[in-house]
Formats: C-alpha cells, structure tokens, sequence
C-alpha cells in the first residue's frame, strides 16, 4: 500500500498491489497517466517507501532498511534506465559507463565494457563526450552504465521516452537481448503498447490497483544469433535477479 496526503483527502496510489517477477525475464507495467506505474517501480526499487506491506529484492527484504544499508543495495544490486540519460557532461562516453563501477572503489571489467560497447553499437563513440552523441546514442551508454556493474535487477522508467522510433526499437532491442543472452533481469515501466511487446510478461495497472497480468507476444524480438556473452559472462544463474515485490495492504 502507497498512500499520499493531498489536504484533507488521502490518496491510494498503490492498492493491495501484490506482484513477484521471476529471475531473468523482461516485465513490462504498463498503464495511464497516475495509474501508479512509476510508483510500484520506484518503491520495488528502494527510491521511495511503502505506507504497508514488504518489498523483497534478490532475497532481502528491503522494506525499513537504514538509508545507507539501501543505498547499499540499490548501489549493488540495481541497474537504472530512466527517460532522461543522467550523463555526466564532463565525461566519456566510456567513463560514465564504468562510473558506478569506479565509484565503489572497483575494477572495471575492460572485456565487458567493451562487449557492451560494440552490443550497443557506441564502440566508435566511447571516447565522444555526451554533447557529441545523439539521444540515442546517449541511451544506449545509460543502458551499458546499468548493465556493466551485472545488477540483479534493471529497472527501466519510460527508456524510450525521449527517443524516435529507431533508437527506440536499438534499445528496446539491447534490453531484450540482454535478458536473453545475459540472463538479466529487467522490469520497464511504459506507456507504450509496442514496447510492452518486448517484454515476456506484461502487468497493466490503473488507479493503483493490478487490473490484468498477461504474458507478452516477444516472439521475434529476441536476439540474433550472433549476440552472446564475451568468454567468462555466462548468464548469472546464481546471483542474477530474484525480485519479489510484495506490496500489500498487509499492515507490519
């Protein structure tokens, strides 16, 4: 349960919400405007807080954390896609993809990066700075930026939100193979019908209740045949992505 105070009314956002995704599998939550989409999301990803019930992430419960053990977790386990790129300006193409990596005092992983680099098509493009790349371009280092640090989850906020039909259909297309190939587990909040198609399960809500849950038609989206993981990156069986979110009115 998600509930807000707007003057004297309280308003539900999320309402007896109760959703488990499984480990590599690409779920799309779909909806209108203030069906409560973008708020299942940011509560199942730690960036906001639940009035009742429990969110479980890769086998931690993450509801009543302390703000550092959830930075923490969101830090280690938890990829982000939003529609806006969040690069930083100052940097490559290359160091804002390994900047998470870096700045928790790890190693980036070079084989890796640059796998992700070519995948995405931005390997001539590592040295540009954001200024010198197109939307999507920019997109496609987002996505790498989430991937390369191998998180349990990918959350993804309306990735295509700012980009035309083709480099929306390049990312959709790398999310997609990176659930297939990578074993990556990706949850993407969307408005729109023909990116939901990607996904192999589709979860539809409106005024913040879970109205319908459907497997998705992905047929034909999966990855060529000449997309796999560099020698060492199979997929994570073992780490990648177990998310049950459980947003209940259960009171704690």
């Amino acid at each position: 349960m998600k509930t807000y105070r707007q003057g004297t009314a309280e308003v539900r956002a999320l309402d007896g919400v109760s959703v488990g995704v499984r480990r590599a599998r690409f779920t799309a939550v779909v909806g209108p405007s203030g069906s409560g989409k973008s708020t299942l999301m940011h509560c199942v990803a730690g960036l906001d807080t639940v009035t009742s019930g429990s969110i479980v992430l890769d086998g931690t419960e993450i509801t009543g954390l302390s703000d550092r053990r959830l930075t923490r977790v969101r830090r280690e386990r938890i990829g982000f896609v939003f529609q806006s790129f969040n690069l930083l300006p100052q940097l490559t193409a290359y160091e804002n993809i390994v900047l998470p990596v870096t700045m928790s005092g790890g190693r980036p992983d070079r084989e890796l990066v640059d796998h992700l680099c070519e995948v995405l098509g931005i390997a001539h493009r590592a040295s540009h700075r954001p200024a010198e790349l197109s939307g999507g371009q920019q997109q496609r280092v987002a996505v790498a930026r989430a991937l390369v640090a191998r998180p349990a989850v990918l959350f993804a906020d309306e990735p295509t939100g700012n980009l035309d039909s083709r480099a929306g259909t390049e990312v959709l297309t790398v999310l997609r193979r990176s659930v297939d190939e990578l074993g990556q587990t990706v949850v993407m909040v969307t408005h729109d019908p023909a990116a939901a198609r990607y996904a192999d399960r589709v979860l539809t809500l409106a005024d913040g209740r879970l109205v319908k849950d459907e497997h998705a038609a992905s047929a034909g989206h999966t990855a060529s045949a000449g997309y796999a993981a560099p020698a060492g990156h199979a997929a994570p069986s073992g780490r990648a992505a177990a998310l049950a979110g459980d947003v209940t009115g259960r009171r704690r």
